[in-house]
């Protein structure tokens, strides 16, 4: 097995037992978390509402084939599917994507036919979508990854792009290095900051140009978000 195989064992494994419990609690409204996890989930949700209001000003949602890459337990896909879309989501984790089918049975009743769930992981997605999003996942992707992964996801969309990474600052930067120094972080924890100018350089690489773009920033969750299209 290799480094990277391994690697993806270690954070299925997370997701799927000590990591869905908390991050399950995290992307729920009335979970019972500490003050650095609502900091992180009041941030998650603000990147959440900013890609759906981005997608209501497009409008078409009704008709748009949407991948949801790295889906968690469908705090997008579940939205998106209550305005209409059709949504294939996915998760490295089995129980992610087991308790975002529950949660879309739950809320969407009747229409929960409109979004799926699977267990996969970024590498293996297949298939052709009008957009193509990927929330909070490129943090779990080194830098000689990056631009694979960017180039596979937008080799699945015919039109867009959303997708959220955390930003390289220097004080983000220096935090983290400070971090490392620590003991106990381990592979399915460990976070990896991107620098917005590489992100961007490789998407006009792969033909894609910026057309929004938000921030997010609150104490414990720093998130860039872009949409983009072919250029």
């Amino acid at each position: 097995m290799s480094l990277e195989q391994e690697d993806k064992v270690v954070v299925k494994e997370y997701f799927n037992t000590k990591g869905f419990d908390r991050w399950s609690r995290i992307y729920s409204e009335d979970g019972e978390i500490n003050n650095v996890q609502k900091d992180i989930r009041e941030g998650h949700q603000i990147t959440i509402d900013t890609i759906l209001e981005w997608l209501d000003k497009d409008g078409n949602l009704s008709q748009q084939k949407i991948c949801d890459a790295g889906c968690g337990v469908g705090s997008l896909a579940i939205p998106l599917a209550q305005r209409g879309a059709t949504v294939s989501a996915s998760d490295i984790s089995d129980s992610m994507a087991n308790e975002g089918r529950a949660r879309a049975d739950a809320i969407l009743g009747a229409n929960a036919s409109r979004v799926s769930f699977e267990s996969a992981d970024l590498e293996s997605l297949a298939g052709s979508y009008d957009l193509v999003c990927c929330v909070d996942v490129l943090i779990h992707y080194p830098d000689e990854k990056l631009r694979d992964m960017i180039g596979h996801l937008g080799s699945l969309t015919t039109g867009q792009m959303i997708f959220s990474f955390a930003p390289r600052t220097p004080l983000l930067a220096l935090l983290k290095k400070v971090g490392d120094f620590f003991p106990g972080p381990s592979k399915a924890t460990r976070a990896y900051l991107h620098a917005e100018a590489e992100v961007v350089s490789i998407l006009s690489e792969l033909g894609f140009k910026v057309v929004r773009r938000s921030e997010t920033r609150a104490k414990f969750y720093f998130s860039t978000v872009l949409q983009v299209e072919r250029a």
